[in-house]
Formats: structure tokens, C-alpha cells, sequence
């Protein structure tokens, strides 16, 4: 059987994955990522995912240091205000609009939102620059075996790599993670998203706007135009039933329901994209790593998409977890370093899926009082301007 070393093994080339081996590589490591599905060349492609992911602003330098921003900044889209609207009265129509402006707490935008598909192309396009990367889709990780020095990885066609580090970032289900026997905490909501994007008449002014009624919120983040109309990407978060017959609808009904939806906030929405239907769950693993493996993104930890939380804590993950690798003179997966790693982020992602379940929660409610509640407490929170301004701080994960 054939036997492969190298310094990091990173399985899974999703966002998270495909970043990690950037930002290894440029800080000089032996990295080989795998993943079973090649990226998609265009939205057209079956498998393409069509969902966008906002990229918060201290992920910026991460993106520079692995060069990567160059290549992504000509195809996002600034995230300057996040405008809160509740539409939960009597009527679903705005009785209460609430803006987040990252002006009054920094000089640049909350974030850039970018298309999915188009991440996983462009980042893999930068690791062919590498010479020390080697991104290998088609292949999965199958079976491990760690020890003192190593952790052993079978791959799909049958060969082994033994990596100094095991980097799991595949996904939700992780193989890696169910290897190591980490448990995994759930929260479930009988909810799903139905995700697509969209033209509109009326320009986003780079404003990212959730909608809340019922079931969860309708937001609709900016994208750059599209074939010269404003765009937006929109996840409509409902119970699972709900979701599932708004994604079955024919085309003509389902623009009325979004229609009616979106309260209209910027004119008429065309549907531009096919529809996509993803679960709603919150997990976290119990811990954030193994022998020779540090667990990140889904792996560790999955969230409901409010306040782009999701990948802005996996790029957090992978910020701490290549810092510490840099200061261990040539062993990235020692005990030290991911004993240090676990301790430096379980806490803060404890606390982060603690919140974001919450705000999930009471972005569901459906009772005249509780929506009536919700919007009083966003009144107030917005109100008081060292709250207001905290909230946008904690955020984007500023202290």
C-alpha cells in the first residue's frame, strides 16, 4: 500500500478546508487536502452550492496573509449596515426597522459576502499556486489511526498519508471526529432554509436586512449586480414542513410568497437561481481535538446562518490553530499545541452557539405576545447606544 508524508493532512475542501490549506501553505507547511467533490466552475454546475458566505472583518487578514484576497475582493460584495426589521405584528408588513452601522465602530464594513461556488473555485485556483499544497478532490478521508508521532489516514483509492497534523474540516457528520470518538452535543429546531438568490429594482446600498415574523428570518444579503440589476442572496429560515412546500412550489408561487415575505423592502424580488433546501441544527463537540487532530468549522461546531457567524468562527479556529503551529519549532500536532488550541477556542464557540441558539429561537416565535415581546427587546437593545454598539463589537468578535 502506498504511504504518503507530509507535514498537514486537511480533510475536507469545503470554504474552511480549502483555507486552511492556503493559509498553511503560505506560512510554509506541507499540506495535502482532499475532498470528494471538485469545486464547481459556475452556479450552472450540479452540486454547486448556492448559498454565499459573509466573510466578517477580522478574517480579512487571514484572507491577505494565506493570498487570498486579492483574488476574491473583485467579486464581493461590502456589508456596511445590518438592518433588523420586524414584521411580526398583525399584518406582515415592517412595523419596526433597526440599523446596525459598522461606522460607528470602525472604519470598514461588518464584512464581504461572496457566492459559495465561487469561494471553493477561486481559493483551489490559489493552491495551485503552491508548490507546496496539493489539493486532491475526488478523493475522501476513510479511516485513521493516530499515534505518539502521527496520525495515519487511509484515503478513498486505498493509499495512507501520515501527517504530523490531521486538520477535520469535513463537515457536520465528520468521519475524522467519529474516528476519534469525540461526542457532539445537538440542538435541533425542526427548522430548514430555503436558499436562492435574486434581483431586485431597488439598489441594497451594500445593506445585509433579516426579516422577522415566524419560523426564522427571511435575510437577504447583498451581492454584486447581476447582468446590470441589483442582487441579493436570500436564506428563508421556516419549520421544516413549511420549507419544504414553499421549495416544491412552481415558480410563479413561490415569487408571490417571497414577495410577500420580503415586505417588499426592495421592490419586487425575481428569482435569479435554482432553490437549494438546507437543514437548520446547532452541534458542538465536546472537544476541539485528538491525538495528532484538531477538529475546525463543521466539524467542531455548527450554527443556524445568523449574524454570519458560521465561517467567521471556523476562521477564527483556523487563525489560533496556525499561530501556535508557527510557534512549535516543526511539530504542528503536538499534545502542547492542541491542548492549547482547545483551550483557547471552546469557550468562546460555548458561548457562541449558546447566543445564536437563543436568537434562533425567539427568531421562531409565533405567538402574537412572544413576537410582540421580541420586537420590545429589540427596541430597547437598539436604544441604548453602548448596548447598541457592544452587540456589533461582539459581533464581528472584537473585544
Amino acid at each position: 500500500m502506498k504511504r504518503e508524508d507530509t507535514g498537514i493532512l486537511i480533510s475536507g475542501g469545503g470554504i474552511a478546508g480549502l483555507t486552511a490549506a492556503a493559509a498553511f501553505g503560505a506560512a510554509g507547511f506541507e499540506v495535502i487536502c482532499v475532498d470528494p467533490a471538485p469545486p464547481a466552475p459556475d452556479e450552472a454546475t450540479t452540486g454547486a452550492d448556492l448559498r454565499t458566505t459573509a466573510f466578517l472583518q477580522p478574517s480579512l487578514a487571514m484572507l491577505e496573509e494565506a493570498g487570498l484576497w486579492d483574488r476574491l475582493a473583485p467579486h464581493a460584495a461590502a456589508l456596511q449596515i445590518m438592518r433588523i426589521v420586524d414584521a411580526g405584528g398583525p399584518e406582515p408588513q415592517a412595523r419596526l426597522i433597526k440599523d446596525f452601522d459598522a461606522a460607528e465602530i470602525s472604519g470598514q464594513p461588518f464584512g464581504w459576502n461572496l457566492p459559495n461556488w465561487l469561494l471553493r473555485r477561486e481559493i483551489a485556483a490559489r493552491l495551485a499556486e503552491l508548490p507546496n499544497v496539493s489539493f486532491r478532490p475526488g478523493l475522501a478521508t476513510t479511516r485513521l489511526l493516530t499515534r505518539e508521532g502521527e496520525a495515519l489516514v487511509t484515503l478513498s483509492d486505498g493509499s495512507t498519508v501520515a501527517a504530523r497534523l490531521l486538520i477535520a474540516a469535513d463537515g457536520r457528520d465528520s468521519p475524522m471526529r467519529e474516528a476519534l470518538g469525540i461526542p457532539v452535543k445537538h440542538f435541533r429546531y425542526g427548522q430548514k432554509a430555503v436558499v436562492f438568490s435574486v434581483t431586485h429594482p431597488l439598489p441594497h446600498n451594500n445593506v445585509s436586512t433579516e426579516i422577522h415574523r415566524s419560523g426564522g428570518p427571511f435575510t437577504l444579503v447583498p451581492l454584486p449586480d447581476r447582468d446590470g440589476r441589483p442582487s441579493s442572496s436570500v436564506v428563508w429560515m421556516e419549520r421544516g414542513p413549511e420549507a419544504a412546500r414553499l421549495a416544491a412550489l412552481p415558480e410563479a408561487e413561490f415569487t408571490e410568497a417571497m414577495n410577500a415575505r420580503s415586505c417588499g423592502i426592495l421592490g419586487p424580488l425575481t428569482l435569479a437561481t435554482r432553490r437549494g433546501v438546507w437543514p437548520i441544527v446547532s452541534r458542538m463537540a465536546a472537544r476541539m481535538a485528538g491525538e495528532r487532530t484538531a477538529l475546525m468549522a463543521e466539524a467542531a461546531h455548527v450554527v443556524p446562518p445568523i449574524g454570519a457567524q458560521g465561517l467567521n468562527m471556523s476562521l477564527t479556529d483556523l487563525r489560533v490553530l496556525l499561530d501556535l503551529a508557527k510557534g512549535t519549532g516543526g511539530d504542528p500536532g503536538s499534545p502542547a499545541v492542541l491542548d492549547a488550541y482547545h483551550r483557547a477556542r471552546h469557550p468562546d464557540i460555548l458561548a457562541r452557539v449558546t447566543g445564536i441558539d437563543l436568537l434562533n429561537r425567539a427568531s421562531m416565535a409565533g405567538a402574537q405576545g412572544l413576537r410582540d415581546l421580541r420586537a420590545g427587546a429589540l427596541d430597547l437593545l437598539y436604544g441604548l447606544a453602548p448596548v447598541r454598539r457592544g452587540l456589533m463589537r461582539a459581533g464581528l468578535g472584537l473585544k
